[in-house]
């Protein structure tokens, strides 16, 4: 079965990676495209599902590249804004480990200017999903916005959320102060073990699970870095094991993860709605498959996710 689209609704940001300079005066940065939802959408067309994304795309240097790196991808630009704002920059420093610490320069920038008419120009009315998240759903004027889009969406295409919480442009406390509601929103929660810890400092997974799909929402996954994933479905849980691979850097990891798991269930016909012939078992298929994909996102440089004739690369974990 061939997936229907998916829309991605929220910001595309240059990533700028720091790297060795010829003085010790000197910063060489390496830029590429990123921002949560942006890695989502290319991921999702690479895999083979056609991906339309929303953004506010400015016409500068940064928004030239994410243009031309988006449309590369295969990703349907035709609703994307052309802004006149600057684009957003995150400048990335990794760790031995390849786990990244980013520093945002973010005031005033094109991703957060949505407007009502912006965004009523969007027909979603073909999309079997659509997803969102990160700083989208929280920077305003923009996000409360996006929050009404959701809503209007949601009668007809399943609704996904990544908070993706970023403690050094908005409060945690704004994220928890909205999260409630993204759940009544949202049929499909995946966020990251650090999200989790932001969000409710000290809470078990398990018990995080349960207080969101009392909140509404009926699937919740939880990416737990090497540990691998819980994915939980009205309660009914299970866990995937991580996928072995040589890390170079984790960034757009958990982008990559959500993508594949929305790919595996577009693919099946299993979106579209709220998630009534979902059971554990098709969970668990695609969360081996979002594994995977994540895997090869870790095994290059950036927010690089893979084409789908690059995941016969990777095989699932022996038992799987």
């Amino acid at each position: 079965m061939s997936p229907r689209q998916i829309t991605v609704l929220g910001e595309c940001v240059a990533d700028a990676f720091t790297e060795p300079a010829s003085a010790s005066s000197e910063l060489a940065l390496r830029v590429l495209p990123g921002g949560g939802p942006a890695n989502t959408a290319v991921a999702l067309a690479r895999l083979g599902t056609p991906a339309r994304f929303l953004a506010r795309l400015s016409g500068d240097v940064f928004g030239r590249l994410f243009r031309a790196h988006l449309e590369a991808s295969g990703v349907d630009l035709s609703y994307a804004i052309a802004a006149a704002e600057p684009s957003t920059l995150a400048v990335a420093e990794l760790d031995a480990t390849g786990q990244a610490t980013f520093s945002f320069h973010a005031q005033n920038t094109a991703d957060w200017q949505w407007t009502a008419a912006e965004l009523a120009g969007a027909d979603v009315s073909e999309s079997a999903c659509v997803h969102t998240g990160s700083l989208a759903l929280v920077r305003e004027p923009g996000g409360a916005m996006v929050e009404e889009f959701l809503a209007a969406a949601a009668p007809r295409a399943t609704i996904s959320i990544d908070p993706n919480v970023r403690p050094l442009l908005v409060h945690p406390d704004v994220y928890r102060a909205r999260l409630a509601h993204w759940c009544a929103l949202a049929d499909i929660l995946r966020l990251s073990e650090d999200d989790l810890e932001l969000l409710l400092p000290g809470t078990p997974p398990e018990q995080a699970c349960d207080l969101w799909h009392a909140a509404g929402v009926r699937l919740v996954v939880i990416t737990l870095g090497a540990g691998g994933a819980l994915a939980s479905l009205d309660g009914e849980r299970l866990r995937v094991p991580a996928v072995a691979t040589r890390v170079v850097d984790t960034v757009g990891a958990g982008d990559s993860f959500t993508a594949g798991l929305l790919h595996d269930l577009g693919s099946r016909g299993l979106l579209g709605g709220r998630l009534a012939g979902l059971g554990v078992d098709d969970v668990a298929q695609a969360c081996r498959f979002a594994a995977r994909v994540a895997a090869l996102t870790c095994s290059v440089a950036g927010p690089n996710p893979p084409w789908s004739d690059q995941l016969t690369q990777v095989m699932a974990p022996e038992g799987v």
